[in-house]
């Protein structure tokens, strides 16, 4: 997950003439998965597939009720829609596929295949990454500048900043998907992850990385860092205010909230900094795959929950919408 790398290609050193052969004739990779061949494993699995049905279907839930839902139609349910988006997204390219290579031998992904997946996973991460401070602001602004609320979250602003994040998301994607898939693979084509990742994919190249890698942890750094630091100043922002109020009540509720909030957040942000933060020294395969789980798999399933069907504005929407029909 990373951005401004507009320069990278140029980073491609000419290879030898046998290593572009070679690269040429790369015309598909073979994924190790996640899961092993055992009845341990098929439980797993069906907690996976689980996931996979509940993250798309209450991101699918959420987006339609905001969209049919007039009082529903306010900044923090627009952005709330987006982040729903970007978490259907890698539950859709990631666990069906996932799901086929486990019960069918072979688990082979073409190199299109694969550079779909990259370019989709970190279209969709970086944006949650940038878009997560961004409703972190919204909350802030809400709570602790209400009277400007109005001014410093219009229409047109959420707009400009939505189609900001989309824009810069694509063109990062865009970059470093065919900086990856250009890379010369000269080596093993097993790639021992249960997706393609920009990571994984470093680990098969013959040629050197090494400058990339540094360019790769200083940019991870900037998006990831900076916006999480963010949140946490807003949040402290708003517990700031939250503890000046009179009810305990409404403390209570807000504590409870932003506490929710911070878990899936640092859940998130904690999982990406661990994969494309740390020193290359440290690359362990199986905790990144592991710590993948979390970004690709369990993030998608708790941010319904945690930011909207706790909701009482969304609880009392779908309780309206079934009773209709």
């Amino acid at each position: 997950m990373h951005i401004f790398l507009a320069f990278s290609p140029y980073f491609l050193q000419d290879q030898p003439r046998e290593l572009q052969v070679e690269r040429q004739n790369a015309t598909e990779f073979i994924l190790l998965g996640l899961l092993n061949h055992s009845k341990v494993h098929m439980f797993f699995l069906a907690l996976i597939l689980l996931a996979f049905i509940t993250a798309v279907s209450g991101n699918a839930l959420l987006i339609f009720l905001i969209q049919v839902t007039p009082s529903l139609h306010t900044p923090m349910y627009f952005f709330l829609s987006q982040l729903a988006f970007m978490d259907i997204c890698p539950s859709l390219f990631i666990i069906p596929k996932m799901s086929v290579d486990f019960l069918i031998p072979g688990n082979t992904i073409s190199v299109a295949g694969c550079g779909t997946q990259v370019f989709l996973m970190l279209t969709t991460g970086v944006g949650e990454c940038l878009l997560l401070p961004v409703m972190s602001y919204d909350r802030y602004v809400a709570i602790c500048k209400p009277l400007q609320y109005p001014v410093l979250l219009s229409r047109r602003v959420c707009l400009r900043l939505t189609a900001a994040i989309w824009i810069c998301v694509c063109i990062n994607a865009l970059i470093h998907t065919m900086y990856a898939m250009h890379l010369p693979y000269c080596g093993s084509k097993y790639i021992d992850h249960f997706f393609c990742e920009v990571p994984a994919l470093l680990k098969l190249s013959c040629s050197d990385t090494s400058t990339y890698e540094s360019l790769v942890f200083v940019n991870s750094t900037i998006v990831l860092f900076i916006p999480f630091s963010i949140i946490l100043a807003s949040y402290i922002y708003i517990l700031s205010t939250v503890l000046k109020m009179k009810s305990t009540t409404g403390q209570q509720k807000a504590l409870a909230t932003c506490s929710s909030h911070l878990t899936v957040v640092c859940m998130f942000y904690g999982a990406a900094m661990f994969t494309y933060m740390k020193p290359n020294a440290y690359y362990s395969t199986w905790q990144e795959k592991i710590v993948s789980v979390f970004y690709s798999i369990i993030t998608p399933v708790l941010n319904p929950i945690i930011y909207s069907l706790r909701n009482r504005d969304v609880l009392g929407a779908l309780r309206r919408l079934v009773g209709k029909y």
